[in-house]
């Protein structure tokens, strides 16, 4: 088998490892329950940034920390956007712990299409007539969730459009995943150590606990990071455009978790949300294949006619 070949295969498991670990993490912060969902957030920051410490000395890339440290415009944008990831977890893990996690599955079904809208309004991307119907497609089960219970699903539509303008805001910098989310977390770390000594629960004394509820509040940094670094393991060896194709793997999970694990209502009004939502994540997910595939064609048709031009000049060039 030849290294790209190899390389591809690693990073379609990597990939699968990662959207499945992110998929199945309401398993996990179910059996945090005792706790708070702001000291479970609490947790998740302080021990992933001691785990983040690990992993960017054992990978060596405190150059890419320290350069990021001295940018005043990269540490503005990254410190809002760990504002805007702690916010999405402490609501994502509210969330599952208050028996909304098909809300939660809902809401990262829709982000890939408020990426899209977000890429229209603010970077100037134009939108293909199939993203467009995509896009209205998941706009219209909205409503009939909201005309059917008479409520926005906020739940989703914070998680997703919250994630949706972090993801805007790391595109801003040129920084990668690791160091950026070490940052990230690291700014937060204040906020969440007050947390600790002046709201803590009676769990907030690990002394005090027994031997497995600590083990699960230190694993906070594992289920942070292991999928992350998952993630970027298979970004740097498959296309992005094929990447974007697992990320339904999580929300599907989370799908399954609330509707056959946990037992949540799945009523035929969210049922007819969800169908036009999967509805549009197909017509989406067509338009990226035919998009790409275009887009290889006329790579292509342009290597072939440079070469064709290629070989007309040196034919044209008299011999010396």
């Amino acid at each position: 088998m030849s290294k790209p070949a190899s390389a591809a295969q690693v990073g379609v498991i990597c990939a699968i490892a990662a959207y499945s670990m992110w998929g199945v993490a309401p398993v996990y912060f179910k059996q945090l329950m005792v706790l708070p969902a702001a000291e479970i957030l609490m947790h998740r920051v302080i021990w992933s940034v001691v785990l983040l410490v690990g992993f960017i000395a054992a990978l060596k890339q405190w150059p890419k920390v320290i350069s990021a440290l001295k940018d005043k415009r990269v540490m503005v944008i990254l410190f809002f956007a760990g504002l805007l990831l702690g916010a999405n977890w402490l609501l994502f893990i509210w969330a599952i712990n208050n028996d909304h996690l098909l809300d939660a599955s809902l809401g990262y079904y829709i982000n890939p299409l408020i990426n899209v809208f977000l890429g229209r309004v603010f970077l100037g991307e134009r939108l293909r007539n199939l993203q467009r119907t995509a896009v209205i497609l998941a706009v219209v089960g909205v409503g009939i969730l909201v005309l059917s219970y008479g409520e926005i699903p906020w739940i989703a539509l914070v998680l997703a459009s919250s994630f949706s303008v972090y993801g805007l805001l790391r595109k801003q910098v040129a920084v990668d995943s690791l160091p950026g989310l070490f940052i990230e977390t690291l700014m937060l770390s204040p906020l969440a150590i007050g947390y600790w000594v002046l709201y803590g629960s009676q769990y907030s004394n690990l002394f005090n606990n027994s031997i497995d509820l600590n083990l699960l509040i230190f694993a906070a940094g594992i289920v942070t990071t292991a999928p992350l670094l998952c993630f970027t393991a298979a970004a740097r060896r498959i296309m992005y455009s094929t990447l974007g194709f697992f990320q339904y793997i999580g929300p599907t999970l989370m799908f399954i978790l609330a509707v056959y694990l946990y037992g949540e209502p799945l009523e035929e009004a969210r049922l007819t949300t969800f169908a036009f939502v999967w509805l549009a994540l197909a017509v989406f997910s067509a338009d990226s294949i035919f998009n790409f595939r275009r887009q290889r064609i006329q790579a292509r048709a342009a290597a072939l006619q440079a070469a064709e031009i290629r070989a007309a000049e040196l034919e044209s060039t008299p011999d010396k």
